[in-house]
């Protein structure tokens, strides 16, 4: 799985690019704030149909200019995809894959796999349980494009029962209107998370293999999905005593106007030789447990899918140790993957492999 070509046209600070790409390795070379990023953010749009540095599409079009786009044509095995993206500041966004354009958005599902590390990613592990939550949306959603389908039937139905709760105060037949979402909701959210807990599981055996292989064997580290819904083998059990904890928290929903139980207020526990990552761990223990999360993220989509996603790393190598940059670049190895760095120095681990060299300045390659 490879990515042939990316085109912007007033993405960002690019006017104009059209740009053949490496198989293998491509590094982007630059100062800060010229560019580099923004390349890197173009392909993770068009495998996910959404950027992974800001929610808003309309910060993505370049500042003088009232639209901008996205083409890139992708190899995904024995089979091509030509993605394109239109965004307009007033307008959802367009997707077309092989000139047909999509619905929605949210019916995008483009083959391309990606995994994207950047020193935001520490998010992972300081920010609160949203950033988790969306964390395990994105990723599950490129192995399996119906968990996204359900993601969105969920909130979908969260939002129309708050929205009752809100007024429910002033309705005396609530728990009646109540039932009809409750029904819903305690069945798609059973998917969710029980898709959620198998995903942690399966990221986890890798994960010990991973983290054991980069702190040579010094670290315990370990992910524990945690839910306000018991997970039990047995789905339909599981989903009867979801719907009775929906009933018998009605009166507690009401007062606070807020669906309190399901998957919307579910984390994860990041643990390092059994204390909390967040709290005990280091800046280079919680670098590295993310580091970690992603390479295994990698390696989980080949188990899989069948194929190595395109890996995107963001700025990360001045913030890894030496010995973690030849970890690293020993992982990329057999995929594509897109670098970008400020100082060629940066590269003196990457001597022996294919690569090709980008120098970027004020969104201009060269």
């Amino acid at each position: 799985m490879y990515v042939k070509n990316i085109r912007l046209i007033n993405f960002r600070n690019y006017y104009s690019l059209n740009i053949k790409l490496n198989e293998k390795t491509n590094v982007f070379i630059g100062k800060n704030a010229q560019g580099k990023t923004n390349l890197l953010e173009a392909i993770y749009i068009c495998g996910t149909g959404k950027s992974f540095r800001t929610s808003r599409d309309k910060e993505i079009i370049n500042f003088d200019k009232n639209e901008a786009y996205v083409g890139s044509e992708i190899n995904i095995g024995k089979y091509e995809k030509f993605i394109e993206i239109k965004l307009e500041r007033d307008k959802a966004k367009r997707i077309r894959v092989n000139k047909t354009e999509l619905k929605s958005h949210k019916e995008l599902y483009s083959g391309l796999n990606v995994v994207v590390f950047s020193p935001e990613d520490l998010k992972l592990v300081k920010g609160g349980p949203s950033e988790r939550r969306n964390f395990l949306d994105t990723e599950i959603s490129q192995i399996k494009p119906v968990y996204n389908f359900n993601i969105n039937r969920y909130n979908k139905v969260l939002f129309q029962r708050n929205n009752l709760l809100r007024s429910g105060k002033f309705q005396e037949n609530i728990s009646n209107l109540l039932e009809i979402f409750d029904l819903q909701m305690a069945n798609i959210g059973t998917e969710i998370i029980l898709e959620r807990y198998r995903y942690i599981k399966e990221l986890s055996s890798i994960l010990e293999i991973t983290h054991n292989n980069i702190t040579s064997s010094k670290e315990k580290l370990e992910l524990h999905y945690i839910s306000n819904i018991e997970i039990l083998d047995n789905k339909i059990e599981m989903e009867k005593r979801y719907l009775d904890k929906l009933r018998n928290n009605v009166k507690s929903d009401i007062e606070s106007s807020f669906t309190q139980l399901g998957p919307h207020r579910d984390d994860i526990f990041i643990n390092i030789n059994n204390k909390e990552l967040k709290t005990y761990g280091s800046q280079g223990q919680q670098r590295t447990a993310v580091l970690s999360i992603k390479l295994s993220e990698v390696e989980l989509i080949k188990k899989q899918k069948g194929v190595y996603p395109v890996l995107l790393l963001d700025d990360v190598f001045s913030e890894l140790d030496e010995e973690r940059r030849r970890y690293l670049i020993h992982s990329f190895k057999n995929m594509q993957t897109l670098i970008t760095v400020t100082d060629a120095v940066d590269l003196k681990e990457m001597d022996n492999i294919e690569k090709s060299i980008y120098y970027i300045d004020n969104g201009q390659l060269s």
